[in-house]
C-alpha cells in the first residue's frame, strides 16, 4: 500500500513509513544522535517538489504572519526575576524578532498540513524520539505554524519549555540565520548559571552550529541545551515549519502565549475545540 506522504518525503532515503521494518536503522540512528548531542538532522527529507510547494505557500501567507515589535525576553522564556542581580541570566532581557503564521491560516489542502497530520509521520516520530505515544497539539493556532524571519530578525539564546521540537526548514536566508546551541549546558538540578552568563556575555566556548538545508527535518531537545538563531541578512526570508507534538493528548498553549505569538487567542471563524486539554503554557518556539 502506498504511503500517504510518498510524494512529499524521500522514502527511499528515509523509510519513515515502516519504522519497525525497513526504517529500523533510521530510528536507531536518530535515537543515537539525540542521546549523544540532543539533535538529529535528516537532510533532504522532503522531495524537491514538496520543498518548492511548501516554500511557495509560506511566501503567499507571509503577509499574514503576526509579529511582535521590539520583543524582549529571558533565556528561560519567563518573566525576569527582579529579585536577582541585573546581570543574572534569569533577569537579563535579550531582543528577539520573529513572525508566525498560525495553523488556522494554513489551507486544509496544504502539503505541509498533510505531512503534519500524517499517521505515518506520527508513528515514525514516536519510534525515533522514544518518548512513548505522541499526540498532535490540539491548539488551533499553534499545533502547526510557520516561523518567518526577515532581514535583521534574530532569535535570542533560550531554553525550550518542551521536551523536544520537530521542525522542517522550508526556505533559508542568504546569510546568517545560523542555528547555534550548547549541548547540555544545564541538567536537572544544576542550572550552571555561571556558564550561561558567560555565553550571554559573548563567550562562544562549546557552541555547536547545525547546518541545515531546505527540506531538512530536525529533531531537537532544547530543554537543557541553550540555542539561538543568529541575525538574518539579505532580502530572502527564512521559513521554518514547527510541528507540535506532545506526550499528552489535548495540549493547548496558554492564552498569554497565543496573544503574544499570533496576536489573538481564537481561530478565525470559531472558538477553540471543546475537547482541548489544560494549557501547558508552552509550545515550540525556537528549537530550530
Amino acid at each position: 500500500m502506498q504511503s500517504d506522504i510518498a510524494d512529499l518525503v524521500d522514502l527511499e532515503r528515509y523509510p519513515v513509513d515502516d519504522p519497525a521494518g525497513r526504517g529500523r536503522p533510521l530510528v536507531e540512528t536518530c535515537r543515537r544522535q539525540l542521546a549523544e548531542s540532543g539533535a538529529c538532522n535528516l537532510d533532504f527529507f522532503l522531495r524537491p517538489a514538496a520543498i518548492a510547494a511548501m516554500a511557495d505557500e509560506a511566501s503567499a501567507l507571509e503577509h499574514r504572519a503576526h509579529r511582535t515589535p521590539d520583543s524582549k525576553g529571558t533565556a528561560y522564556l519567563d518573566a525576569p526575576d527582579e529579585t536577582l542581580p541585573e546581570d543574572h541570566p534569569r533577569r537579563r532581557l535579550q531582543p528577539t524578532s520573529v513572525g508566525a503564521i498560525a495553523y488556522d491560516l494554513i489551507p486544509a489542502a496544504s502539503p505541509l498540513r498533510r505531512l503534519y497530520e500524517s499517521p505515518a509521520l506520527l508513528a515514525f516520530l514516536e519510534a525515533a524520539l522514544g518518548k512513548g505515544r505522541l499526540y498532535r497539539y490540539a491548539d488551533p493556532l499553534g499545533a502547526l505554524n510557520i516561523a518567518v524571519m526577515r532581514d535583521g530578525d534574530a532569535l535570542m539564546w533560550h531554553f525550550d519549555q518542551t521536551d523536544f521540537v520537530v521542525s522542517i526548514l522550508l526556505q533559508d536566508c542568504e546569510r546568517g540565520g545560523d542555528f547555534e546551541y550548547v549541548p547540555n549546558i544545564r541538567a536537572p538540578g544544576e542550572e550552571n548559571y555561571g556558564k550561561v552568563k558567560r555565553l550571554l556575555d559573548g563567550d562562544r566556548a562549546g557552541i555547536v552550529r547545525l547546518d541545515a538545508k531546505p527540506g531538512t527535518l530536525a529533531l531537537f531537545q532544547g530543554r537543557y541545551s541553550i540555542h539561538r538563531v543568529s541575525p538574518i541578512e539579505g532580502p530572502t526570508p527564512r521559513y521554518i515549519a514547527l510541528l507540535g507534538f506532545d506526550t499528552k493528548p489535548g495540549t493547548m498553549s496558554s492564552d498569554r502565549l497565543k496573544q503574544r505569538r499570533y496576536g489573538r487567542v481564537q481561530p478565525l471563524g470559531g472558538a477553540a475545540p471543546a475537547a482541548a486539554g489544560e494549557p501547558r503554557g508552552a509550545e515550540p518556539l525556537g528549537g530550530y
